[in-house]
């Protein structure tokens, strides 16, 4: 269904190859799993089975790729648009209409798909991902990941024979993320398509594919069955790295997997003592606090009497589900989203009722479209423009981005960095102002494993100089990494505020998927596991 004959591909200006030497071949009913680190060449490989690397993007092709039995080199975009279906990362720039269900309709129009069908289609779709009372909302009015959903929606009503998908699941929360998978799934197993997914969360992922696709630093491509590439990729989920930890043959790739092999690893942590959690909040004055504070959009209220105190030192991991009111909450802490009643005082002050500079350096917010703050025209005039502006030494802000991705290109222009790398570069220009509380709307999407180690790092330090960390995130895997303290929203009112390890191994949904399967141990991490395994065997050792 998809072939890649030696293909190589080099954006204009660029001193290397994006994609090397790339062969690969995904048959149709097949469900390919994209890997990668953050930048490496995932959106470039994908936009090259769409034709739209290099007819929309520019820059120089060679080889061939073949899709559905057409050569991307003669036929461009418009004339694969029935065939490949595509959901990029951002959805909210790929809509060309106002409402949900004119956007599901949009494709089949150019398509000249008839009334009759497309309305029948409409309606399935609405069912599949389950957003059947969304059909007339504005949709920039949809939460993040409730565009996702609506992206994808309108990706599938044309019924393509190909669905490209990057990163589907990043705004989603862990329940949406299972369904929208479960609907994929079907998809290929059912109906045949063939589907290609680039996904830095790989946890929600590996179990359901056939083939992994691993692009490395230098733009070629592994290829072969998930268990295999997986056993020494340098990007795997934590169920991975501790079968690799435990030695576990054959490598599991599930946490269904995982539990029948860690029976004796749970026995043996039984006895071992509890992780170390944050699980007695910080004393003192809360840094930030809010009273009956409550946020309306129109008639409905996404925000409802809530109260929260957030202590310095510490990481607050804000979640819930794909519409709940966290992003809401977060603007309204900050300043400049709107407020229906309540207060907010941080250090005793009102951000809304501060000037924008005096601001920045009391309240920081990184947003879920982060590209939103980026209006310069490179890397580095961000970068030096955030310095300036926060009475910081040259070059202070250029570090911490590096810190957060390596690699980035300083003259590169924002708009070109993939997504993760924006998100990196904006969160690098508000920790400039060093604010005294940061607020982060869903940080890690379009992050890998390594980056998030990193922005764990970062996070830490923040807290160890007494500033507060809130991080509305559907990430459980870096919230159990991070944070210190889980608050869950529904319906805009909190309905769980603990510490982490408290709140995440009683839930579900939000457990990560080491807690799932050491399950009733409160186990999160495979670096705690390590931790504890490595000091038993030091103690008994000679």
């Amino acid at each position: 269904m998809i072939t890649f004959d030696h293909v190589s591909v080099r954006y204009p200006d660029a001193d290397h190859l994006a994609l090397v030497d790339v062969e690969l071949h995904i048959d149709e009913g097949e469900l390919c799993l994209v890997t990668g680190r953050t930048g490496v060449g995932k959106s470039t490989l994908l936009g090259a089975m769409s034709g739209l690397v290099p007819h929309f993007t520019g820059g120089h092709l060679s080889g061939r790729v073949v899709v559905a039995g057409r050569d991307t080199a003669s036929h461009p975009p418009r004339e694969l648009a029935d065939v490949v279906g595509v959901v990029g990362q951002d959805p909210l720039a790929g809509f060309v209409t106002d409402d949900v269900e004119a956007e599901l309709a949009y494709g089949m129009e150019q398509l000249a798909v008839s009334p009759a069908v497309m309305r029948k289609r409409v309606e399935e779709t609405l069912d599949l991902l389950g957003i059947a009372e969304l059909r007339s909302r504005p949709l920039r009015t949809l939460s993040g990941g409730q565009q996702q959903r609506v992206a994808i929606g309108a990706a599938l009503t044309a019924q393509p024979r190909v669905l490209v998908l990057d990163e589907p699941t990043s705004a989603l929360d862990p329940t949406a993320a299972e369904d929208v998978l479960a609907a994929i799934t079907r998809l290929v197993h059912d109906l045949g398509i063939t589907v290609v997914v680039a996904e830095h969360r790989l946890e929600r992922v590996v179990q359901y594919a056939d083939v992994v696709a691993e692009v490395l630093a230098d733009g070629s491509v592994r290829y072969g069955p998930p268990a295999e590439l997986l056993r020494d990729a340098a990007v795997a989920p934590p169920v991975v790295h501790l079968g690799r930890l435990m030695a576990w043959e054959p490598l599991p790739l599930s946490v269904r997997d995982a539990r029948r092999r860690a029976t004796v690893l749970r026995q043996e942590l039984a006895d071992r003592p509890q992780p170390l959690r944050a699980s007695v909040r910080p004393s003192g004055a809360p840094l930030l606090a809010t009273r009956r504070l409550s946020v309306t959009h129109g008639a409905v209220v996404a925000v409802r009497d809530v109260d929260l105190a957030l202590a310095a030192g510490e990481v607050t991991a804000l979640m819930g589900r794909n519409g709940a009111g966290k992003s809401s909450l977060l603007w309204a802490l900050q300043g400049s989203g709107s407020r229906h009643s309540g207060s907010v005082s941080v250090d005793g002050r009102d951000p809304a009722e501060l000037p924008a500079a005096e601001g920045r350096r009391l309240v920081g917010l990184v947003p879920q479209t982060p590209a939103d703050l980026l209006y310069l025209e490179s890397v580095a005039a961000e970068c030096a423009c955030a310095d300036q502006e926060s009475g910081q030494p040259t070059g202070g802000c250029a570090a911490l981005l590096d810190r957060l991705v390596v690699g980035i290109d300083h003259q590169a222009h924002p708009r070109d960095l993939s997504e993760g790398q924006k998100l990196a570069l904006v969160l690098a220009v508000q920790l400039t102002a060093r604010p005294q509380v940061v607020l982060l709307d869903e940080p890690t999407r379009g992050l890998d494993y390594d980056a998030k180690e990193r922005l764990v790092e970062v996070l830490g330090e923040l807290t160890s100089q007494g500033r507060s960390v809130v991080v509305a995130t559907h990430d459980v895997e870096f919230v159990a990494a991070a944070a210190d303290r889980v608050v869950v929203l529904a319906d805009g009112e909190v309905v769980a505020d603990g510490p982490t390890a408290e709140v995440v191994v009683a839930s579900a949904a939000f457990a990560p998927q080491v807690a799932k399967i050491l399950h009733p141990e409160p186990w999160l991490t495979v670096t705690e596991v390590a931790d504890v395994l490595r000091s038993s065997a030091e103690r008994v050792a000679p």
